[in-house]
């Protein structure tokens, strides 16, 4: 089982060593917004929700996260390493 905690230190290390940013997202005046929006080389831009192993989305986190993807962005929600893994190894395809 994979802590939120080390998922997301990875997910840092990771997107830094590509040359890019993992950048935290928190606004007091919007609820549900994903952990992190990560930006890489070359325009690459996701956002990331980052949950501990089995644990899924709120309602409104689900809601925010469909508007987003409505909205042409992609959103991951990760709560594995390797499915953080399988996600970064897509990208460097």
């Amino acid at each position: 089982m994979d802590s939120e905690k080390l998922i997301e230190k990875t997910l840092n290390a990771e997107v830094k060593s590509l040359g890019g940013w993992s950048l935290k997202l928190l606004c007091q005046f919007v609820t549900g917004l994903p952990d992190r929006l990560v930006l890489l080389p070359g325009g690459v831009v996701f956002f990331v929700e980052v949950k501990s192993t089995g644990k899924k989305p709120t309602p409104v986190q689900r809601l925010v996260h469909e508007k987003l993807r409505r909205m042409g962005f992609t959103v991951h929600v990760v709560d594995t390493l390797k499915q953080l893994n399988e996600i970064l190894n897509n990208l460097l395809e």
